[in-house]
């Protein structure tokens, strides 16, 4: 995949890694534009690429009464101002056909969950919009079996794919990150590592998902220092109050902090 093909994107030839980053989901207007105006600024400080991430719904929830969205087209309209206000491109999940079309007319790359990434149709019509098209490696997949589902991509005539690595269940209500995948899935598309879901505890008896937010400096220098292609980080300034993923996001305090230390770790593996 070329970086250069997500509109609006900068920084590409800084030699950094590029970083999708942001809420969980959109709560509101308000909040996403203060995230959004922090991490443009770091980004920008550092010569970062950046997308900004947003769930304009979140349909895979531990109960029914979660969480799940201020209203799709609402939500939408947010994320596209965001694009428009600070010049970047943004991501959001799709969990529908239907979700595909709609979603392509507000951002610039449609992700697919990774608990949806191997339903074939899904990937199919998010192909089709020709918008760039992130496919989260499956909790239960290996890193060569995704192979196939960028192969689905690219057989659509769209060559705009990128992997992530959102880590790997071990036992019932734990992840981990098995770096071995990254440059095996580097072999057919750029590859991403999802910091902060690879820190969650799923699978909860209160039916909540816990995580472990103290550990995402600690994967995400590693995933620098193995060479992985993108970074993936969740964040919000209150975290504790977050309407999704609160117990495993970044603070954003210490979003600025983190991002400097990456880009030091990638200056010095850039010259090996």
């Amino acid at each position: 995949m070329n970086l250069q093909n997500i509109p609006q994107i900068k920084h590409t030839d800084s030699g950094n890694f590029f970083l999708l980053a942001g809420p969980c989901a959109i709560e509101g207007e308000e909040m996403a534009m203060r995230i959004a105006e922090r991490a443009v600024s770091v980004t920008d400080r550092l010569k970062i690429p950046y997308v900004f991430k947003g769930s304009f719904k979140k349909a895979n929830r531990s109960r029914i009464d979660s969480f799940t969205g201020i209203g799709d087209e609402k939500a939408l309209k947010i994320l596209q101002k965001v694009s428009k206000e600070f010049g970047v491109p943004t991501v959001t999940d799709i969990h529908t056909n239907e979700d595909a079309a709609m979603a392509a007319e507000y951002v610039d790359v449609l992700q697919i969950p990774a608990f949806l990434v191997r339903q074939t149709d899904l990937v199919v019509a998010a192909a089709n919009t020709g918008k760039t098209v992130n496919l989260k490696k499956g909790q239960f997949m290996s890193p060569e079996s995704m192979k196939h589902a960028v192969q689905k991509v690219i057989d659509c005539n769209n060559q705009n794919v990128m992997v992530t690595d959102r880590g790997t269940m071990f036992g019932y209500q734990d992840m981990i990150v098995d770096y071995r995948g990254i440059p095996t899935m580097q072999q057919f598309a750029t590859t991403v590592l999802d910091v902060t879901h690879s820190l969650q505890q799923p699978n909860q008896m209160v039916g909540v998902t816990g995580g472990r937010p103290e550990m995402i400096e600690t994967v995400a220098k590693a995933g620098i220092a193995v060479g992985v292609d993108g970074i993936f980080i969740e964040t919000h300034f209150d975290p504790a109050n977050a309407k999704s993923d609160g117990a495993n996001m970044l603070h954003l305090d210490l979003f600025e902090g983190l991002m400097d230390k990456l880009v030091a770790i990638r200056q010095t593996i850039n010259k090996f």
